[in-house]
């Protein structure tokens, strides 16, 4: 995946609950014209970090080779201003997983402070046909480690 927003996970409940984290670099052009001397993470942004993670979560219950695709964004809110460099924590919960869709409750926080949440559905497609490795490298890294 060429944009990843997802540094490390940090606990899974494969297909339950996910907790990650990540930390915006503070090179990134973006934050040249967002804004400039006041950077802030636009909230697009924030809103794919935490699909890749709820992605991450679902993936990791999944033995037929399927990716979780965001289709739709649901009561997202951003409660407080990201900065660049800040570790940021994700947590995602499913609520609810069928053939091809599941639900998803999940919000980011900076030192335990809530700064955005949302509920997302995402759908399914073969990583094949996306062009994604079987397995993915942050998830086969947290795998490794946990000794499964």
């Amino acid at each position: 995946m060429r944009y990843r927003f997802v540094d490390k996970i940090v606990d899974l409940e494969a297909g339950r609950s996910i907790h990650c984290q990540y930390t915006w670099p503070e090179k990134l052009e973006i934050f040249q014209d967002h804004f400039p001397g006041f950077p802030v993470v636009p909230g697009v942004l924030l809103t794919e970090m935490m699909g890749q993670c709820s992605a991450l979560c679902i993936e990791s219950a999944h033995t037929d080779l399927t990716a979780a695709m965001l289709i739709q964004i649901k009561n997202a809110t951003f409660r407080q201003w990201v900065s660049p460099g800040v570790l940021l924590d994700i947590y995602a919960d499913v609520l609810s997983e069928q053939t091809k869709l599941a639900r998803v409750e999940v919000r980011t926080e900076v030192d335990g402070l809530l700064t955005a949440n949302a509920e997302l559905l995402l759908t399914f497609e073969t990583k094949d046909k996306l062009g994604l490795p079987a397995v993915d490298p942050i998830l086969a890294t947290y795998l490794a480690q946990s000794g499964f």
